[in-house]
């Protein structure tokens, strides 16, 4: 895989920035959303396939990106096909914080530091071809406006930010709210982005427990319709935040 393209997870990020404040929208979502998106990009490559509701390694072979391989070895470690849900659900320590460093290094993004009270230090990231944003929000725009079926890349995107919470930051109000409802229907054209996005909602409503040695498994919730509601519970640093270490010692003294 040649670096020139970019991949689901940098183009669900670059989705998320918002370039009024250079933080991301939902932050905590994000996270679960990015770890799918590389299944998706694994996918894509013909690296792994989609098992039931499990992933399997199908070909172990390196993509040449760094982060994608790190998370396929991980999956060939395990040696037998996981959950979505299972994988989603795990840590991510710095998944993000990563993603923003590759954008930064291709010229994407650029890192603006800053105080909040001026004191706790920050970080913000300000897109600089924005151009690029566009363009992937075009793609979105034109599936949603047309109800032409969009290409696999294209579909897993629109239901990866759904999933993740993103539909009332792309099209907000009243008004964005039929564009909304056609994102969510996007999710049927791609079955591996609609398995993976499914998953970070599973995982986002509580059904990622992993299953216990004894052989119980997590059961899904017998109710309606998933929802991409945030994800709740501690999360890693928020590009435009304070550093949490930074609050600690702010609050020490």
């Amino acid at each position: 895989m040649g670096r020139s393209r970019r991949t689901i997870p940098e183009e669900l990020l670059l989705l998320a920035l918002d370039p009024a404040t250079g933080t991301t929208a939902q932050p905590q979502s994000l996270d679960l959303g990015l770890a799918g998106a590389q299944l998706v990009e694994l996918a894509l490559a013909g690296r792994i396939a989609p098992d039931g509701d499990r992933i399997a390694v199908v070909v172990p072979r390196p993509t040449g990106d760094p982060t994608l391989d790190s998370a396929l070895e991980l999956l060939r470690r395990r040696g037998a096909p996981v959950r979505a849900v299972h994988w989603i659900g795990g840590p991510r320590l710095g998944l993000r914080q990563t993603y923003l460093s590759h954008l930064e290094r291709r010229g994407m993004v650029h890192a603006v530091e800053g105080q909040m009270c001026g004191v706790l230090p920050t970080t913000r990231y300000q897109a600089t071809e924005t151009a690029i944003s566009r363009e992937i929000r075009a793609r979105l725009d034109n599936a949603i406006r047309t109800g032409v079926p969009p290409d696999p890349r294209t579909a897993a995107l629109a239901a990866l930010a759904h999933a993740v919470g993103l539909g009332k930051h792309l099209y907000p109000g009243n008004e964005g709210r039929s564009s909304r409802s056609r994102l969510r229907d996007l999710i049927r054209h791609d079955p591996m982005g609609g398995l993976v996005a499914h998953a970070v909602m599973d995982v986002q409503n509580g059904a990622a427990t992993p299953p216990r040695r004894g052989g119980a498994t997590a059961v899904r919730p017998a109710h309606g319709p998933r929802t991409a509601e945030p994800a709740a519970g501690p999360g890693h640093h928020v590009p435009g935040q304070p550093h949490r270490s930074t609050m600690a010692r702010a609050a020490a003294h």
